[in-house]
This record gives C-alpha cells, sequence and structure tokens, in this order.
C-alpha cells in the first residue's frame, strides 16, 4: 500500500485524490440573491451536516483564479442562502447551473426551473427541489483555497410526502438524492443495506 507525504505533492494532486476518495458527498444546490434581486443558483458537492445544536450546514466554495464566485459575494453580502438537496430528477439542471453565464442572468432562468418565496430568508426556494434549508451564515472561514461558509438553519420545507411530522421520520424509501463520486462521475443512494440485523425503526428516521 503506497503511503503519500500530502506536504510533497501540489494542492491539485491532493484535490484529485481527495476528491475522488472521500466519497460519496451530498450535493448542496445552494441559491442567493445578488444586489439587483437576480437569484444565483450554482451546485457545490464540498457539503455536510454539523450539527443539531444549533442546526448547522457548511458548504465549501473554492476561490476562483479571476473572480469571487457569485455564491460567496453573494453570502458575504445579505448573510442569507438556501441550500437544496438534489435528487434524480434535479441534477441535470441543478448540473448545468455550473454553466457560467453572463452577469444579471439567473441559472434558474436559464434552465427553467422555478422558484417560491422562502419562509423566512429572501433567496427564493426552488419549487423541484425534494429538501431546502433556509440558512443565515453562522460563520465564516476563509482559507487559501476556499471559502467556507457554516449556514444556520432557521426553515426547513421537504416534498409533500417526505416527512412525518408527527414523528419526525423521513421516509427514507422515497427520498434518493444524488451524489458526486470521484472524477465527473455521480451516484445514486437506492442500493440500500443494512449491518446487524434487519432495519430498526427511530425516531429519527424511518428505513
Amino acid at each position: 500500500m503506497p503511503d503519500i507525504d500530502f506536504g510533497a505533492i501540489d494542492d491539485y494532486a491532493r484535490y484529485k485524490l481527495m476528491a475522488s476518495l472521500i466519497v460519496p458527498r451530498p450535493i448542496a444546490f445552494v441559491t442567493t440573491l445578488d444586489r439587483s434581486g437576480v437569484v444565483n443558483a450554482a451546485p457545490f458537492s464540498m457539503f455536510c451536516m454539523l450539527g443539531e445544536e444549533p442546526p448547522l450546514l457548511l458548504i465549501s466554495l473554492n476561490r476562483s483564479a479571476d473572480a469571487r464566485r457569485d455564491t460567496a459575494r453573494n453570502i458575504d453580502a445579505s448573510g442569507e442562502f438556501v441550500v437544496h438537496m438534489v435528487d434524480e430528477e434535479l441534477a441535470e439542471a441543478a448540473d448545468r447551473c455550473s454553466d457560467s453565464l453572463p452577469h444579471g442572468i439567473s441559472e434558474l432562468d436559464a434552465v427553467g426551473l422555478s422558484t417560491r418565496a422562502s419562509l423566512v430568508v429572501a433567496p427564493p426556494t426552488v419549487a423541484a427541489a425534494p429538501v431546502a434549508f433556509e440558512c443565515v451564515l453562522h460563520e465564516k472561514i476563509d482559507t487559501t483555497s476556499r471559502e467556507i461558509f457554516i449556514g444556520r438553519i432557521v426553515s426547513l420545507h421537504t416534498r409533500d410526502d417526505l416527512v412525518d411530522t408527527e414523528a419526525w421520520r423521513v421516509r427514507l424509501a422515497d427520498y434518493a438524492p444524488v451524489a458526486r463520486f470521484g472524477a465527473s462521475f455521480y451516484t445514486t443512494t437506492r442500493d440500500r443495506f443494512t449491518l446487524r440485523g434487519a432495519p430498526v425503526s427511530t425516531a429519527v428516521d424511518e428505513l
């Protein structure tokens, strides 16, 4: 088994190894608003849950060599954003939102996705998304290669049939988000298994 000294290789080599080995990663499809009210939408796979009290999630945006990402600039300016989970039906449109567009053109308009008003924050929610977390900026971390935004979730929207709000259980049989795999590959989450016997219902989820 090879041992690789990360201090002896460059950052691009480290990225290729980490991004292809730390998988699968869920996709955060993020909407923000610019100062003119134009909706920006972009997918990011450096994304995870951090904790429930306070309810925090994290998105990590790479720094561009020539300009900052619109998502980063908009979150800095407003302190608000919406993170959507991406399922199989939304995957292609969300991916197309990573294309570069002229300033003032919304990616959602370009790919034909409609929105609805969010409950708490100004950026809208993508209507086709199975799950949307409205967030306010909790903390920002700047590194050499990344702008890392930690969001505090202030509201959650889900597809009508997805959550049992009496038992606070997610109907996982009806939930199939996609995830980023190595290189340019994606993966589904339909092939599931359990360990230590049969699936067990808990207070958190329902398998």
